[in-house]
């Protein structure tokens, strides 16, 4: 049973499952409840998100012996099918946060897990702004509502922790290894705006392939990509042993 200071979360983002990758994703969480009290994924479950991707990713996390919390990406949101992906998920057992949060008990102490996809928009010094044509108003006010969003749930959520899921990167410091040139639509700095405003203990994302697995909001949330091109594994486990660092096991 974990303690606060051992409380172990596995997460990975971007396992983009197809129909034809049933059964071979879930052989590799073969003995997770060994390693991890909790199992986070970051999004972008699908490649096109296509219902009978959905199902598929349902049926790979379905009974699995310990809590699941997940969030959408950008690909489960291709086929506008998000509502219907999210339904298989949650009818296999799965947590699907959108913008929201929970509280999922981990031994004798509660973890409350925010969160939702996120979205664009860039970083401090060079991000886009609500002024100008309608769509680039509607682009930035969309992000500042997740946001917003994020921060009222992590204010009204009870908990020994909290940890933030998200798809798009609240941090630049996670895309380091992908052009510049589309930071913009890789995440926001309004998602770490809310979460240093509200706290946290960590925040996770994907989105990122060729990212960086490691880095800090300016109020100092630890921040983890954990994208599976960028752990070259089928999850990474993070211990919360808060204030010293995060201590990472490979799976």
């Amino acid at each position: 049973m974990s303690t606060l200071t051992d409380l172990r979360i596995a997460a990975v983002g971007d396992i983009h499952l197809s129909t034809d990758d049933r059964g071979r994703y879930r052989s590799k969480l073969d003995g997770i409840e060994n390693r991890a009290d909790v199992f986070m994924l970051a999004g972008d479950l699908t490649r096109h998100g296509t219902l009978e991707e959905g199902r598929a990713v349902a049926d790979e996390l379905r009974g699995l012996p310990i809590p699941v919390v997940a969030v959408l990406g950008n690909h489960d949101y291709h086929s506008d099918l998000q509502y219907e992906i999210a339904s298989e998920l949650r009818d296999a057992g799965v947590v699907v946060l959108n913008d929201d949060g929970v509280v999922v008990q981990c031994g004798d102490k509660k973890l409350g897990v925010v969160g939702g996809k996120g979205f664009g928009g860039g970083y401090a010094g060079k991000c886009a702004s609500e002024f100008g044509e309608r769509e680039i108003k509607n682009f930035v006010s969309h992000t500042r509502f997740i946001a917003e969003s994020w921060k009222v749930a992590l204010k009204e959520i009870v908990a020994d922790h909290r940890v933030v899921l998200s798809h798009y990167s609240p941090i630049k410091e996670t895309l380091e290894g992908e052009p510049h040139e589309i930071y913009p639509f890789l995440g926001s700095y309004l998602l770490a705006e809310a979460v240093d405003t509200a706290g946290a203990d960590l925040i996770l994302h994907g989105h990122a392939h060729k990212g960086t697995e490691k880095g800090m909001t300016p109020g100092g949330i630890r921040v983890r990509n954990v994208a599976l091109p960028v752990l070259g594994r089928a999850y990474a486990v993070y211990c919360l042993d808060w204030p010293e660092e995060l201590g990472i096991h490979p799976a």
